[in-house]
């Protein structure tokens, strides 16, 4: 199956993030699962669809799909896993194993599969998350939709040598997150202005994250270890255990439909021809005029896909 690609405008954007009327209709909480307490936030009614954030962003990424899900009669759910977020930063425990154990716990500790399996979605690390949860956890998982990402040992990466201006803005961090304490060393303190030129770096549509919006990334990525346990997501699965954990995964197809959507100035089509590797029903495609925050940059069409792929 070719890949299809859907347009997007800034008609596809969504207006500066309401906080009051968005607490109104949501709360939040938190659920501990094997001793590591996990935040989440949720609202509306109907079949469950959880939502995985990636790297350095947080359940927040969601902000203006959620409402968009809930209003279409479904029960959102966002969390931030280990590491990120307001969710606790344990030590160790980054490999994709645990962390999607931890997820099937937190669906368990929800009773969100009391009616049976439901829909996952994961955008960036959220999609490393997601598809580790669908292989080892398939009784968990309905649906699975990913966007804009790569799965390390499985996906097509750029050829060695000295990669494109291009290419290099899209995947520089993927070396820099692994290295041993510099990134640490260079970014503490300095959360607001490295996360300024990221998401104007890896954006199309850099003015859906308002300062309101850098304010909050740079308020979790400034907690107490924030910085190490979400590299460290990073310097696992690139790790030579990490990267043969996920070809080992990708020996045994995945069963259930997946949805895999990469952005044009992001992974294009390279997630969704990985996920053609390793499942057996796959749609999706490229978001044309689209930078790697999908959720924000263009929630709209985020929330629709979603939606038409889950049936609801």
């Amino acid at each position: 199956m070719a890949h299809s690609a859907i347009r997007t405008s800034a008609a596809d954007t969504c207006l500066p993030f309401d906080a009051a009327g968005f607490w109104r209709a949501f709360h939040r909480d938190t659920v501990t699962v094997g001793g590591v307490r996990l935040h989440f936030v949720a609202g509306g009614r109907g079949a469950p669809v959880l939502l995985l954030p990636g790297w350095p962003q947080s359940w927040y990424a969601w902000r203006y799909v959620m409402p968009l899900l809930a209003e279409a009669g479904r029960r959102v759910i966002a969390v931030d896993p280990r590491g990120i977020g307001d969710s606790d930063r344990p030590a160790a425990g980054y490999d994709m194993r645990t962390v999607a154990a931890e997820i099937h716990g937190f669906i368990e500790a929800l009773e969100l599969t009391a009616d049976g399996s439901i829909d996952i979605v994961g955008h960036d690390i959220g999609a490393w998350i997601g598809y580790a949860l669908a292989a080892e956890w398939p009784q968990d998982v309905r649906r699975l939709a990913v966007f804009d990402s790569a799965l390390p040992g499985i996906s097509a990466f750029q050829p060695a040598g000295i990669p494109s201006e291009e290419a290099n803005v899209r995947t520089w961090h993927f070396g820099f997150n692994r290295l041993d304490d510099l990134p640490e060393i260079l970014l503490q303190g300095r959360e607001r202005e490295f996360l300024a030129w990221l998401f104007r770096a890896k954006s199309l549509r850099g003015w859906t994250i308002t300062p309101t919006d850098l304010e909050e990334y740079a308020r979790v990525n400034a907690l107490p270890g924030a910085t190490r346990s979400a590299l460290a997501y990073y310097r696992h699965i690139f790790s030579a255990e990490g990267l043969e954990c996920n070809r080992r995964r990708a020996e045994t197809r995945l069963d259930i439909p997946v949805l895999a959507f990469g952005a044009q100035r992001g992974a294009g089509a390279i997630l969704f021809d990985t996920m053609r590797v390793v499942a057996h029903d796959v749609s999706g495609g490229v978001f044309d005029d689209c930078g790697h925050y999908m959720p924000e940059e263009a929630p709209r069409v985020v929330a629709s896909q979603i939606l038409a792929f889950t049936g609801a």
